[in-house]
């Protein structure tokens, strides 16, 4: 059966792939001044910015019943850095869709989207860090399946 906990993880590579594609695209884009990878990044983040969406959505649902306990504090701060992380990819993607149906491109308006989108990146390699360190340091969400050593007659 499929918990919020195996949603999660089935979602959450997405966003992150998305982003920092989208990222390194608009860093191409900056030095190569190739609009082919300034769209690029633009429909990347529009598309990580929702899967972000998503992945905080079911990352709540797979948090939900830690109130205390060892896993309480890495499950705090991964979902203070999700949040921080989840509200840059949406005022990152408005800011950029605002650009663009309104025409404005400047300078000054390349430059603020490059640095939302640098600290947005830094969000997301903190948010995917903490989580790895709860499944990988802290065993969050990880069901562990012994064999059961009571079968004596030697038949699985």
């Amino acid at each position: 059966m499929i918990t919020a906990t195996h949603l999660h993880a089935m979602i959450i590579h997405f966003p992150i792939a998305l982003l920092m594609a989208g990222f390194l695209s608009e860093v191409i884009a900056l030095f190569t001044k190739n609009e082919f990878f300034r769209n690029a990044s633009f429909y990347l983040l529009l598309l990580g910015a929702m899967g972000a969406t998503v992945a905080y959505i079911t990352g709540s649902y797979a948090g939900e019943g830690i109130e205390e306990g060892p896993l309480k504090a890495p499950m705090d701060l991964h979902e203070q850095a999700a949040t921080i992380t989840l509200w840059l990819a949406i005022i990152t993607a408005a800011f950029r869709v605002i650009i663009f149906y309104f025409k404005y491109d400047r300078k000054w308006t390349r430059l603020v989207a490059i640095v939302l989108f640098t600290i947005l990146a830094g969000a997301v390699s903190r948010t995917g860090y903490l989580g790895g360190q709860l499944v990988y340091s802290h065993g969050a969400g990880v069901e562990l399946a012994l064999p059961d050593f009571s079968d004596t007659s030697g038949e699985k």
